[in-house]
């Protein structure tokens, strides 16, 4: 049965349909970066509030910024807007259900103006982002946005043919400005530490070049909620789409898969309304950094520990990883001995139970997670989720082997091929730039920690995590990735 609402009532009884119309619904939510993770998250979300009968004026818009938006955009439309999302648990923890949340979508490569004319829009009240940690062009090195890239320049030089999300924010913020219309709260829901922060730093850096009095109305009148942000959420396979359809008789060419596990904590910081979304769940609190903090450094953080060294070893999907008893006993010293000593107190969390609970989602194989995924962007996602640990470490005069490891994995991962001689892509946009760092084993070492955007000035300059590097380093070549961690967890280490 193809997904639209034409057909929504000849599904099967144990799918679950949306319980308003859309015809009820008016739009109050802009979101840039439409996939995945914010399908099975904020727009689940949304969509349980919905469900309910109330903030039924919350209805999502998404938009498409990128050339590769527009199959998405297209098999959305050709569905109504609705897609299917199947929770997978093992054994019988499943669930599927339609999500209406997501009425519309724009893409900016159809015209800038319709963009900017919805962002301007008095009904819409917050934008959302996933943009990827990457998104906010923020070099890791010292903290200050990269005014010199060239779709920056091109969107200070063109004001009104923006390509970047700060351009189209700006020109929708302007033209709301001097419209005397309120402005929006923009509300990241992307993995970085302080993201609202983030995205407050990043924002008022392009508008300070673009016009200094829009600039400071910025600064007074939108809000920048920080928020963690939490469900894992791999890339849909034509196995999953044959799933769906096999088992639940749908036909839908966009659906989503996430794990059963969902959570978001948000600081409550909102400049003109909100979504009652603490009625389906949603943690609202003063300071999300405790919660950040646990789960970027542990489950982000773990994930890194495990994908670069799983898909050395060749395997494939994160579940493999944990079928590997070496592979549970590393992610544990890890996140025992290494992160949790760094961690302060998380009001309302068991850390231990958490990191149980970690170990139980990553070894889900209903969802199959690709490591491919958890891989990519390592040169964005470091410097959040693990470099900041490798810090606090070396200051504290801790020992640094295992989190010299993940390091250590992910050079030899650039390589491009495993252990088993089988080569891969490197899913990063600076791909070919950190390649090239690792070409030369002589000058890998000095070359690769010498990157300040990526692992800064502490690590090149520690002697004793250099020596911890490299003793990961020449064990995964001469031993192999089980040896390394079988060898790791020997208390004379690497002899």
């Amino acid at each position: 049965m193809k997904l639209k609402r034409s057909n929504l009532s000849q599904l099967p009884p144990q799918v679950r349909l949306p319980a308003y119309a859309n015809s009820q619904a008016r739009q109050g939510i802009v979101h840039i970066g439409v996939g995945g993770f914010h399908r099975a998250h904020q727009a689940y979300y949304t969509d349980a509030l919905m469900n309910q009968g109330r903030d039924l004026d919350w209805s999502i818009c998404g938009v498409g910024l990128r050339a590769e938006d527009r199959r998405a955009r297209d098999d959305l439309v050709e569905q109504d807007c609705l897609y299917t999302l199947m929770e997978l648990g093992d054994g019988d923890d499943h669930e599927v259900r339609v999500i209406g949340a997501i009425s519309q979508m724009l893409l900016a490569e159809d015209g800038a103006e319709a963009v900017i004319a919805k962002l301007a829009s008095p009904e819409v009240r917050i934008v959302s982002l996933t943009i990827t940690e990457g998104g906010y062009c923020i070099d890791d090195s010292n903290g200050e946005f990269m005014l010199h890239l060239p779709q920056i320049q091109h969107d200070l030089a063109h004001p009104r043919q923006p390509r970047t999300v700060f351009g189209f924010l700006c020109a929708a913020l302007e033209r709301r400005r001097a419209a005397d219309i309120p402005a929006f709260t923009l509300m990241s829901c992307d993995n970085l530490p302080h993201n609202g922060a983030v995205t407050r730093k990043a924002l008022l850096a392009f508008a300070a070049r673009r016009d200094a009095e829009l600039h400071d109305w910025i600064a007074s009148h939108v809000a920048f909620p920080n928020a963690m942000v939490d469900r894992i959420t791999p890339m849909t396979s034509t196995a999953h789409r044959l799933q769906l359809h096999d088992e639940h008789g749908i036909d839908d060419a966009w659906p989503v898969v996430c794990e059963p596990f969902v959570q978001w904590v948000l600081e409550d910081r909102f400049v003109n309304g909100r979504p009652a979304w603490e009625q389906v769940g949603v943690q609202f609190t003063d300071d999300v950094t405790p919660y950040e903090d646990m789960k970027i450094k542990l489950l982000n953080g773990s994930h890194l520990a495990l994908t670069y060294l799983g898909f050395l070893k060749g395997y494939r999907f994160v579940h493999e990883t944990m079928n590997d008893p070496l592979f549970v006993a590393y992610m544990r010293a890890y996140m025992d001995l290494d992160v949790t000593p760094q961690l302060a107190p998380v009001p309302g969390i068991d850390l231990a139970a958490y990191k149980d609970t970690l170990v139980q989602r990553f070894a889900n194989q209903a969802i199959a997670d690709q490591l491919e995924r958890v891989c990519s962007d390592g040169s964005s996602k470091l410097p959040k989720f693990t470099v900041p640990t490798i810090n606090r470490l070396i200051a504290d005069g801790r020992d640094t082997e295992r989190a010299a490891l993940v390091v250590a994995a992910w050079a030899l991962y650039l390589k491009g091929v495993d252990e088993n001689g089988a080569s891969y892509r490197i899913p990063d946009p600076r791909a070919e730039f950190c390649q090239a760092l690792v070409a030369d084993d002589r000058l890998l070492t000095r070359r690769l920690l010498a990157v300040e955007e990526i692992f800064g000035s502490a690590i090149p300059h520690s002697r004793e995590f250099v020596d911890a590097f490299e003793r990961c380093l020449n064990s995964l070549r001469e031993h192999g990735v089980s040896e390394t961690l079988a060898r790791l967890q020997d208390p004379r280490r690497f002899g």
